[in-house]
């Protein structure tokens, strides 16, 4: 499962330019046009450049070859972000909704025109970084992250110009509220996910699509082996599976050959490139050991 880092890194830049460009644009908006629909966006805007250049970082980290003491590299460095990002999606969306929820008690005068206009131009501008970032490596949980980021923006700007639309036909201003809560929501259920995915990758859980219990069964079935125990099935970091075993294989076959056999089994059948392998021979049944009776007597 390979990955291109040199690609992700350059899908990164894009998005970054186009988010920090814009969100400057979209402060400046939100505060003259008194709006917490376009100012929540504006942070879920920081949030996403934040994670595009965590991302980007962490990307240009994990390009670097293992040395020293960090035999794996610094592929990791990717999990990192995507559990920062999670975290800061969930702080500013908690702090959106009480905001949202105090100004549908006491809701302030929206201008309309500003809310629709930035908000159709942050539809353009979120769709070209999504499809920048849609062209990446998608199986890195760190650029996936960050797509994550503007997608849920992307559907934020849709609900922002959908209010917008209501204040100018209604005169309706809780719809700006009300679009920040839908915002909330995108942000919450993006950061559930990347909190979930990268806790998973800390915990060494098993990749999602790769079952251990299929897995096992399919190598203690091959030709030659008797058993399969301690079998560890993990991710190293995003796009790098990885597993262990200890297999015994029957008494006088060729455990090299039954261990090149599994690699490649392993390799076929469920994509794992990286396998360690210890293969023994069973035991071999041993006669009982005769023990001959000294008599001490003359």
């Amino acid at each position: 499962m390979h990955i291109d880092r040199a690609a992700d890194q350059r899908a990164l830049r894009v998005a970054l330019c186009l988010i920090v460009g814009f969100m400057a644009a979209e402060v400046v908006a939100g505060v003259l046009a008194s709006s917490l629909a376009l100012l929540s966006d504006a942070a879920h805007m920081l949030t996403d450049a934040v994670a595009v250049g965590m991302s980007l970082v962490a990307a240009q980290l994990a390009a670097r070859p293992a040395t020293g003491a960090m035999t794996y590299g610094l592929g990791r460095a990717e999990i990192l972000s995507a559990q920062a990002n999670g975290v800061t999606l969930l702080v500013l969306a908690l702090l959106i909704v009480y905001e949202a929820i105090r100004r549908l008690i006491s809701p302030p005068s929206v201008t309309g025109e500003v809310l629709l206009v930035v908000a159709l131009l942050g539809i353009a501008v979120n769709l070209v970084a999504a499809r920048a970032l849609a062209g990446a490596s998608r199986t890195s949980l760190n650029v996936e992250g960050s797509y994550r980021h503007v997608l849920s923006d992307l559907y934020g700007f849709i609900a922002t110009a959908a209010a917008g639309v209501v204040v100018l036909t209604t005169g309706f201003g809780r719809a700006d509220a009300i679009a920040s809560l839908l915002i909330a929501a995108l942000m919450l259920g993006a950061a559930y996910r990347l909190l979930i995915a990268s806790g998973r990758v800390f915990m060494e859980a098993a990749p999602t699509g790769l079952d251990p219990q299929a897995i096992g069964r399919t190598l203690a079935g091959s030709p030659g082996v008797v058993e399969v125990h301690d079998l560890h099935v993990w991710e190293v970091t995003s796009g790098f599976p990885a597993l262990s075993a200890h297999v015994t294989v029957a008494a006088g076959d060729d455990c090299h050959e039954r261990r090149r056999a599994l690699q490649l089994l392993l390799r076929e059948r469920f994509g794992l490139e990286h396998t360690t392998l210890q293969v023994d021979h069973e035991a071999a049944e041993q006669e009982p050991l005769q023990i001959e009776r000294l008599d001490s007597r003359p």
